[in-house]
């Protein structure tokens, strides 16, 4: 199985995001996908990185993808979905608006926010030109096997989210701005003082949900590392990896060890918690009654 690194979903300072991939192109994984997928207003802050960092992870034998936005609403935004086409790396298209700019016939990759929930998806988006398909992140097991079957004949490699917050929904409305009494227009990008988006408690202080600018996210981080067997059974292409600000580079190669058999899944668990003790872990729209069940110790949900 495959190891894939997901676009980063938060906004961190130019020189980060460099060395960030620097750093990725030093890892044991097959694929990244770079590029901005929630706020089009971060991109000008490293968009000209990107062709030194596609150069870089091409070098290190890496796959590279670039990704669309989640969600196209103004005429720049529009602008920017077509100039992707001509940047000469495979789209992962994030919101179907991308098809219309991309070449008749170019194969393409289908990102997580694409709502995949059967085969007759599966079956227009292949017709299309899709190749790989990251599945939505709800998916309970017994949808992503069945989905996979078809996949596998018509050519279509299949991924499933491994490690990382989920997305979970995009707005047209910034919550960083609001939160910081601004309007979007005038965000001044509050989003960067959280670099893995900002937590929501409920009333009772239970936490419950993160943000990132104009993205929700869940505050737990999803771990498949319980259910690879399952997912190998299932003929899942490869696991998705979501970039997070603490020890991913250690993430990486914890996932790499699992799937090659020299980790079991209860020491990749106890080491992920070593990175950080604050994160709770979920699988449980893999094999769970709600999204934010865990499998493991029923004291870390």
């Amino acid at each position: 199985m495959e190891l894939t690194i997901g676009p980063n979903q938060f906004f961190w300072s130019a020189d980060r995001w460099t060395s960030f991939y620097d750093e990725m192109a030093q890892m044991p994984v097959d694929r990244v996908v770079l590029g901005e997928a929630v706020c089009s207003k971060r991109l000008p802050f490293f968009q000209d990185r990107i062709p030194g960092a596609i150069e870089t992870l091409l070098a290190a034998g890496k796959e590279v993808a670039l990704t669309s936005l989640a969600l196209v609403t103004l005429k720049r935004e529009r602008k920017q979905t077509a100039e992707l086409a001509e940047m000469g790396v495979e789209v992962e298209v994030n919101d179907l608006t991308a098809l219309a700019h991309l070449p008749g016939g170019a194969a393409f990759s289908v990102g997580p926010l694409v709502n995949v929930y059967n085969e007759g998806t599966l079956s227009w988006l292949a017709s299309r030109g899709a190749r790989r398909i990251c599945l939505p992140p709800e998916l309970p097991l017994a949808s992503v096997a069945t989905i996979s079957k078809s996949a596998a004949d018509l050519g279509v490699a299949i991924e499933v989210w491994g490690h990382g917050r989920l997305p979970l929904a995009i707005s047209g409305r910034c919550y960083h701005a609001r939160l910081h009494k601004r309007t979007k227009d005038n965000c001044q990008f509050a989003c960067e003082d959280d670099p893995d988006g900002l937590e929501v408690r409920t009333l009772e202080d239970q936490p419950f949900l993160a943000m990132n600018g104009v993205q929700t996210l869940s505050d737990s981080y999803a771990c498949a590392a319980h259910q690879i067997d399952e997912l190998a059974d299932a003929s899942v292409s490869a696991l998705r990896l979501s970039p997070q600000s603490k020890g991913f580079a250690e993430i990486c190669r914890l996932y790499r060890q699992l799937l090659n058999g020299d980790q079991d899944a209860d020491r990749v668990v106890a080491a992920i918690r070593h990175i950080d003790a604050n994160i709770r872990l979920s699988d449980g729209f893999l094999i769970g009654a709600r999204g934010v069940d865990w499998s493991g110790n029923p004291a870390h949900i």
